[in-house]
């Protein structure tokens, strides 16, 4: 019906619901003549709207995939493992310093891909956790979405 009355094709290929104490969304443009191109809803408990938003925006500039740690399969933990150990080995790295390279590279797996551990958009001298917990809010869920994709 919507593509009837619009005259565009319309394809919904990813839906999500969100339940919390605020769930805030944030539409980002990378133009203002163009429509929003990234999309994101984001569940928190306490704190307040402003710190959700800024959440949300965080997620929409750095995508993380998963909100905490508990998220990322084991499987995904073991093959960032098993990559970290060959490219250390074949940077001939000392086999003694192996298991501090890996445990660090696989930090960075997290910081990187997990939401609550990244630097925070605003402050990069904070994880997302710490601003939340300074704010005395919690998220409890994110989805991010982008056209196309």
């Amino acid at each position: 019906e919507a593509n009837a009355t619009i005259g565009e094709k319309i394809e919904v290929k990813r839906v999500a619901r969100l339940e919390g104490e605020n769930v805030v969304s944030y539409l980002h443009k990378t133009s203002p003549d163009l429509p929003a191109q990234i999309g994101v809803l984001v569940a928190t408990e306490g704190g307040d709207e402003t710190i959700a938003r800024d959440v949300a925006m965080h997620i929409a500039a750095f995508s993380p995939s998963v909100l905490d740690r508990s998220e990322v399969s084991e499987e995904t933990v073991e093959n960032e493992r098993r990559v970290a150990e060959a490219t250390a080995r074949e940077e001939g790295k000392p086999e003694a310093a192996l298991p501090k390279i890996i445990e660090g590279r696989v930090n960075g797996f997290f910081k990187e891909n997990v939401l609550l551990e990244q630097a925070f958009a605003k402050d990069a001298k904070k994880t997302v956790a710490t601003v939340l917990e300074e704010a005395g809010a919690k998220a409890t869920g994110f989805a991010r979405f982008k056209v196309g994709v």
